[in-house]
Parts: structure tokens; C-alpha cells; sequence
């Protein structure tokens, strides 16, 4: 979001940020925004390094026992626990917004233009249909799944839900088991995410308001999705897609680094970072992977949280932080291991860099199972990871023989072959949104019609019921036809008989 935020005040935009008081995410201060403070008393969870520590290692305990029903229900029951608590605390902030009638008539007067939010957690999209102000999103998921399921068609044959680890090319028993995933988060819009949200609704909006309908309703979708990473699926003409949004060409890097990275010679550099939340794998894990980093000729530059492991080898560098994005595009570096978040994976494909993936929650299985079957990357199981397997993985990764890095550069360019940046396209289409007021024509109506309309069940029924009606006539016409025949048949025997 700081990136777009960014790019329109570089257009010249005045914006305003609604922040909550907790957030360490977004700045209170910033030459780009003027920000409104929310108070909050309590934080979101996902805001916690603590509580993402324990969430972490209770589901890497729940992984290990994947295949049984009890992981499968655990994993779903510490999901669950998770984004109900952190949906109530939103739909608290979202509250002692409406109940503050100055600020609430500050923001109408300001006579925004336009709305920007990201609905996973849809505090925004309460207080943009409070404030009547068209509405865009920059999404790729929502409080119940993939954000495309609340919009497009998403045959479920071959379209893979969230958390099934599958492709697009599913056999049978992968088809039930993406129906079954599927049955789950819709079990978790209804009994855990919305509950919250329509509480609010209810009070502030009427029984007839949904945050669901609010959010079908959005003029305008910025996707974080761009389908050389994504697998091809039905989409809708309010959906822009501005997948790897924020790849940019590499930046110097500081002179240590630099040194380091120049000293690798020609085996050149591993790059390991698993993103702001899950830096810290624990000490067992953290030692199998610097066991394995030691074995290898390649430096590697690892962002590390946590006790220096005792394995660590002379060619690894640990630091608290790195420029991710300057590199990934040093030409240095060989491999990228990650947790598999998009932004990472976004950057990798910009600068050609193949992946091996450490997934650990959330969408990042799928993320990579969507890497892998483009042929640019590996999946390592953290709950089996061993050094001999994780040694032999990298080098297969790195070896010029194997085609993943060729498959990367080709998969880059295909991303880079696009018509306008997308950054560009989601300035274009933001301002295209404030010009017009709203993008209403490009809106289906859809989400207005009752399921059993959607799915046209009662034309079915209609023609069900012209059948049956249709077989009906026709059985008591052919009945009384043969009754008929039957009785001349009678007559006429009987009229020969006398």
C-alpha cells in the first residue's frame, strides 16, 4: 500500500491515511500522507512478533501430522482462532470510527474522491460506504479466500482453492479434496469472519447490508496477481491486474555487502530472508539450514532473528535486515530462499532469480506449488527438512545444466511484456475512478441477484417442472388413448359376439 500511497502523491494527490493506534505497519508521520490516528486498545494479532511466533510453531506442529483428519481439523481450528480474534478487533476499530460523530463529519465535509483499502480485513470497506466515496481496492485476498471467488466464476474443476497445495490440473480425488477446502472457508465466512462485520452492518446500515455485498459492489479491483505466476482463470472487467506492482531495478548496495557479495567469485550468492514476521525458524531448524549453507561453495547472505547457529559456516553472513529487492537483482546472486510471500516471489521474477521455497503459513504453499509448476523453483517441507536433502536441493537449483534458471528468465520476461508498468496501470485506473466518480459500468450486477437467480435454479425448476408436466399430459393422453382403444376394441368384439 506505501508503494501506491507513493506513486499518487507523486501525481500530485492529497492523501489521508486511517491508521489505528497499535499499527507499527503504517507511520503515523510521512511526507506523502496526512494521517488520521485511530486509538486502539487492543492490537491485531498479525501486528504481534510474539503471537506470529507462537502461531508459527503451532502450525508447523500441526504440518507434521498432515494426512489425519485431527491436523486437518487443527489446522483449520488455529486459523480460525486467528482471524476471529483479529476480525473483531477491526470491526471494534470500525465502531469507535462511526461513534465519533466530529471526526465522522470531518471526513464527509473533506469531500474525498476516491477510497482506497485492502478488504482481508474490511474495516476500510465500512467506512467507504459510511462516507459514500467510490471504493478501489489493492487485493488479493479477502476475510474468506482468493478475492477472485467473490466475483468471478471460479469453477472449482480446475481453479484451486486456498490451501489445497494443488495446480490448476487436478485428478478426482484432488477435485473432492478442493471441494472439501473450499466447504471450510466457506464455513469461515459464515461462522467466524463476518459475524463481526455484520454486527456492525445490522446497526449502522440495516439487516439488508452486507460486508459481502460491499464489497462485490467495489468499483474497482487491483489485483496483486499477473498470471505468468498465476494460473489462467475467469475474470471480470473491473479487475486490473498489477501483479509485481512494486519490481523496480536494483539500487547499490551498501559496501559491506557489496564486498561480501564480490568475494563469492564465480560461485556467486544465496540470498535466505523469510520476511518480516517468520525470521525466526527456532534453533533446530536454523541449524539444519546453516549445516546445509556450509556445505555449499556459494557465500550466503542470510536475514537472520534469533540465537547465531552453532553450525554456521565462514561463507554465511547473518544480518537483522537487508535490501531485499537491490539483492535479488545483484548479478551475483544464484538463488533466492524464501517463505514464499508475493512480495518476494514478485521481486525474484522480476530480477530472474529462481526460488527455493520454505512455505510456513497462509498462502504461501500455494504461492510456491504456483513456482514450481512454472519450472523455476523447489519446495522444501519444513517439518522433514534435513541437511543432506536441503544441500542437495540448492545445488540441483544453482547447477547451469538444470533449466531453472532459464525457466525464471523466461518467466521474467514474460512479466516485464506488458503494454504499461503495473504501477502504471493502477495509477491510470485509480485516477480514471476519481475522473468518473465510480467505474459502475464495469461492474457486474450480479451480486445483487439471490444465489438461486445466480445460478439460474429457477429456470431449472421451470423447466423441470414443463417436463414433468409435458411427461405428465402425455402419460394420461397415451392412458386415455388406450383406454379408448381398449374399450372400442370391447365393442366391437361384443358386437360380433351378439
Amino acid at each position: 500500500m506505501k508503494i501506491l500511497v507513493e506513486a499518487l502523491h507523486s501525481q500530485g494527490h492529497q492523501i489521508t491515511v486511517v491508521r489505528s493506534s497499535t499499527s507499527w505497519y503504517v507511520s503515523e508521520f510521512s511526507p506523502h500522507y496526512t494521517s488520521i490516528t485511530i486509538t486502539q486498545e487492543q492490537s491485531q494479532n498479525l501486528e504481534s512478533q510474539d503471537f506470529m511466533t507462537s502461531f508459527l510453531k503451532r502450525s508447523i506442529e500441526i504440518r507434521r501430522n498432515k494426512g489425519s483428519l485431527w491436523a486437518f481439523l487443527d489446522f483449520y481450528s488455529n486459523l480460525f482462532n486467528m482471524m476471529g480474534e483479529n476480525q473483531i478487533v477491526v470491526a471494534k476499530m470500525v465502531v469507535s470510527i462511526f461513534e465519533n460523530k466530529t471526526l465522522t463529519k470531518e471526513l464527509k465535509e473533506t469531500r474525498y474522491d476516491l477510497f482506497l483499502t485492502d478488504p482481508a480485513f474490511p474495516g476500510g470497506v465500512l467506512l467507504a460506504h459510511y462516507l459514500q466515496l467510490p471504493l478501489v481496492f489493492n487485493v488479493r485476498w479477502l476475510f474468506n479466500g482468493e478475492a477472485h471467488f467473490a466475483i468471478a466464476p471460479s469453477p472449482l474443476s480446475y481453479v484451486p482453492e486456498l490451501f489445497t497445495d494443488h495446480s490448476d490440473k487436478m485428478d478426482f480425488f484432488q477435485r473432492i479434496h478442493n471441494i472439501i477446502r473450499h466447504g471450510m472457508l466457506v464455513y469461515m465466512y459464515h461462522y467466524v469472519s463476518n459475524p463481526p462485520y455484520q454486527d456492525v452492518c445490522d446497526h449502522y446500515f440495516g439487516p439488508d447490508v452486507s460486508v459481502m455485498s460491499l464489497i462485490q459492489g467495489a468499483d474497482l479491483w487491483l489485483m496483486r496477481v499477473d498470471f505468468a505466476f498465476e494460473f489462467p482463470r475467469p475474470t471480470m472487467p473491473n479487475v486490473v491486474y498489477i501483479g509485481g506492482f512494486q519490481g523496480k531495478p536494483s539500487k547499490p548496495l551498501p559496501s559491506d555487502l557489496e564486498d561480501f557479495m564480490q568475494s563469492s567469485g564465480e560461485h556467486g550468492v544465496i540470498v535466505m530472508t523469510l520476511g518480516t514476521l517468520l525470521s525466526d525458524l527456532g534453533p533446530e531448524i536454523s541449524e539444519i539450514v546453516a549445516s546445509s549453507f556450509a556445505n555449499l561453495p556459494q557465500k550466503v547472505v542470510w536475514r537472520h532473528i534469533g540465537k547465531r547457529p552453532i553450525t554456521l559456516g565462514n561463507n554465511t553472513m547473518l544480518v537483522e535486515w537487508l535490501p531485499q529487492n537491490d539483492i535479488l537483482g545483484h548479478p551475483k546472486t544464484k538463488v533466492f530462499v524464501t517463505h514464499g510471500g508475493t512480495n518476494g516471489i514478485y521481486e525474484a521474477i522480476y530480477h530472474g532469480v529462481p526460488v527455493l521455497g520454505i512455505p510456513l503459513i497462509f498462502d504461501q504453499y500455494d504461492n510456491m506449488v504456483r513456482l514450481k509448476s512454472r519450472g523455476v523453483a523447489e519446495i522444501a517441507e519444513v517439518t522433514t527438512l534435513d541437511v543432506e536433502s536441503l544441500t542437495s536441493t540448492l545445488k540441483n537449483i544453482i547447477d547451469p545444466e538444470k533449466p531453472y534458471k532459464q525457466n525464471m528468465l523466461k518467466l521474467s520476461r514474460l512479466h516485464h511484456d506488458k503494454p504499461m508498468k503495473p504501477l502504471d496501470s493502477a495509477i491510470f485506473w485509480m485516477e480514471f475512478v476519481m475522473r468518473h466518480k465510480g467505474a459502475a459500468h464495469l461492474r457486474t450486477e450480479s451480486y445483487k441477484l439471490p444465489w438461486y437467480t445466480y445460478h439460474c435454479l429457477d429456470v431449472m425448476a421451470v423447466f423441470v417442472g414443463l417436463g414433468l408436466l409435458i411427461i405428465a399430459l402425455v402419460w394420461v393422453f397415451c392412458r386415455c388413448l388406450i383406454g379408448c382403444l381398449i374399450r372400442t376394441k370391447k365393442s366391437v368384439f361384443k358386437s360380433k359376439n351378439e
